[in-house]
């Protein structure tokens, strides 16, 4: 058994070596939809690991119950020759990791050659599966076992993430009826802020270029709706661009910063600014405007003072990074482009750092920072795109400008007013100690503050729809979540699902009998059949086929949602169902509600549809 338990060791050391530095932080399969199958077959064979690390730590198999163990080896075998077919046609893996992998092949036959004698002496034992403990190998196997089991988790949540369907059809995307005629090449638009300008460019009719390393991401974000390049020499001036938004770089927070990290986090943003003004240079008719996205980070810590854009920088790696990031800005300038420097700071919205604050919060968490009194200044994402929709369309604006809101708080009110928010206690404080010697300088971006002020933004008349936190944080933390307030009768929803299927039939001619039954206190609702009327959603990208599997709701703002959050739209305009709504909002059931849709309720009712529609076209054809 010691034989055993060693080269099993040998193998969990391997094997978490390959998943953490090949598959998290190089590859970062659990972000690709192309590697969905590879990331399902690593869940299963995570899934018998951990199995087989508790059940030898703490257990002999005697009888017929040795051969369960023996085909859990024999299953992880087979799942590992599937893994590397897929591999090698899906991704080109690095020498280390081939190399990696050869030694888990030839560790795992080794594991199968010493477990083979253990099984066939307890298979001549009596039927049974007898406790057992060896010690302090009993106990690091149980830590193997809980983390292959965690790492299966993960990875079949990201697989079964990436089977649902893209997200630009699950969130649909609007395309203005009229283009502007505008063309906005977008780095770092798989990003956060990214993602949110993509969709607003694309509502007021611009024609957007994604430039991205990750162009599986940019598809499953965009899809048809913008071009995706990775080489800008693709381009060749065609269409030729109005503007250029730079977002890209490497996360800030995170990573402690190393004098590596430091190198790659200036790196990430010189280096694809770099590449994107060579490109300017070359082009027939260089674009008209430069945005830059740099951080408040840049005037470097400030205890009460207003600063405004007229302040000089600070010290600290944050100036620093914040200065790179401007002096591609100036040399936007000299090639003769309107150059804009956006000091952006703490972006509040969903999918951001809003997430990362509210959940502890949620859970009764919430936490002041050493003294609270560290100055936060925020802006909302919705106002965050259209201060570069607006660095874009005004001439006048030139030079840094400070994206920030009006109003900057103190961290400590700030946690506060979260928790009020959320109907949450607040009653943490973690002192700033700790916090800088766990993360070192990378603390100030938590324990340093600045009072920032949008002055330049105010001076130009910009209208900041969010101007106060108390009414940003409610409308992402609960406008967002509630159901819709009352519509007048004139207003219409438009419902579009798939006439072929008969539960979907039944269930649209009862929700219209539900709303009829209403008297008029209802809005009006447009039930109509997707895949026969598709082009009343062209403009939003969608077609027949989408129409045909699943769910759609065009509400009165025309705003449209799809699947399960189409289904809870609905519900929320049908008095009856009003409360079933509201319980399927909560975060565990909404998770649920919408995985059992997309894995199982749709697919389905889709392909029985089909069965029924082709079923009828034949019928037609021989009569």
């Amino acid at each position: 058994m010691n034989t055993l338990f060693a080269l099993l060791t040998l193998q969990a050391v391997m094997g978490a070596i390959d998943n953490l530095w090949h598959h998290e932080l190089t590859e970062r399969l659990p972000g690709k939809r192309s590697a969905r199958l590879e990331l399902s077959l690593h869940a299963a064979r995570e899934a018998l690991y951990a199995f087989l690390f508790l059940a030898l730590a703490w257990y002999t198999w005697h009888g017929g119950w040795a051969w369960v163990i023996g085909a859990v080896v024999i299953a992880e075998i087979v799942i590992t020759l599937g893994d590397f077919i897929v591999e090698d046609r899906t991704r080109r893996l690095p020498e280390l990791e081939r190399v990696l992998h050869t030694l888990l092949a030839i560790s795992i036959g080794a594991v199968l050659a010493a477990l083979w004698p253990v099984l066939a002496v307890w298979a001549s034992m009596s039927h049974g599966v007898v406790a057992v403990d060896h010690g302090l190998v009993s106990w690091m196997f149980t830590v193997f076992g809980l983390g292959a089991a965690a790492w299966s988790l993960r990875n079949g949540i990201a697989a079964l993430n990436h089977f649902r369907p893209p997200r630009w059809v699950r969130e649909p995307l609007e395309r203005a009826a009229q283009a502007t005629g505008r063309a906005v090449l977008v780095s770092g638009a798989t990003g956060f802020v990214g993602g949110h300008l993509v969709r607003h460019l694309l509502r007021r009719g611009d024609s957007v270029i994604v430039w991205t390393r990750d162009a599986d991401r940019a598809l499953d974000l965009f899809g048809p709706h913008v071009r995706i390049v990775t080489d800008l020499a693709e381009l060749g001036g065609h269409p030729p661009l109005h503007a250029v938004v730079h977002l890209a770089g490497a996360p800030v927070f995170g990573i402690p910063w190393t004098a590596s990290r430091r190198r790659t986090l200036i790196a990430s943003r010189v280096e694809s600014a770099t590449a994107l003004l060579d490109l300017c240079s070359k082009l027939p008719n260089p674009p008209r405007v430069w945005v830059g996205a740099s951080a408040i980070g840049y005037y470097g810590a400030h205890e009460a003072r207003r600063i405004s854009e007229s302040d000089g920088s600070g010290v600290g790696f944050q100036s620093e990074l914040c200065r790179s990031v401007e002096r591609m800005g100036d040399a936007a300038e000299a090639m003769g482009m309107r150059s804009v420097m956006l000091r952006i700071g703490l972006v509040l919205g969903h999918g951001g750092i809003l997430e990362r604050l509210a959940l502890p919060t949620r859970m009764g968490l919430g936490t002041v920072l050493g003294d609270g009194r560290q100055w936060w200044s925020w802006v909302h994402i919705d106002d965050l795109v259209r201060i570069i929709a607006f660095c874009i369309d005004t001439p006048r604006v030139s030079g840094a400008v400070n994206a920030v809101a009006p109003q900057a708080v103190r961290q400590r009110d700030f946690q506060r007013l979260l928790a009020r928010t959320l109907n949450r206690p607040q009653w943490l404080r973690v002192p700033a100690a700790p916090l800088r010697v766990a993360l070192g300088e990378m603390s100030g971006l938590l324990l340093e503050g600045q009072r920032v002020i949008p002055a330049r933004l105010s001076a130009l008349g910009f209208d900041f729809r969010r101007p106060t936190l108390r009414s940003a944080l409610r409308n992402l933390l609960i406008q967002r979540q509630a159901a819709p307030a009352v519509v007048t009768p004139t207003a219409r929803c438009e419902v579009y699902y798939n006439a072929d299927c008969p539960v979907c039939s039944f269930e649209m001619s009862h929700y219209a009998k539900a709303l009829a039954e209403t008297a008029g206190n209802g809005p009006e609702m447009l039930f109509v059949d997707g895949p026969r009327e598709a082009d009343r959603l062209a403009s939003w990208g969608l077609r027949a086929e989408h129409l045909e599997s699943r769910l759609y709701l065009r509400d009165e703002h025309g705003r449209v949602s799809s699947g399960f959050d189409a289904m809870l739209a609905l519900w929320d305009r049908l008095p009856v169902y009003r409360s079933v709504a509201r319980v399927f909002r909560l975060p565990g059931l909404h998770a649920a509600g919408a995985a059992l849709y997309d894995h199982v309720i749709a697919p389905l009712l889709t392909a029985w549809a089909r069965r029924r529609s082709n079923a009828e076209l034949r019928r037609r054809a021989h009569t």
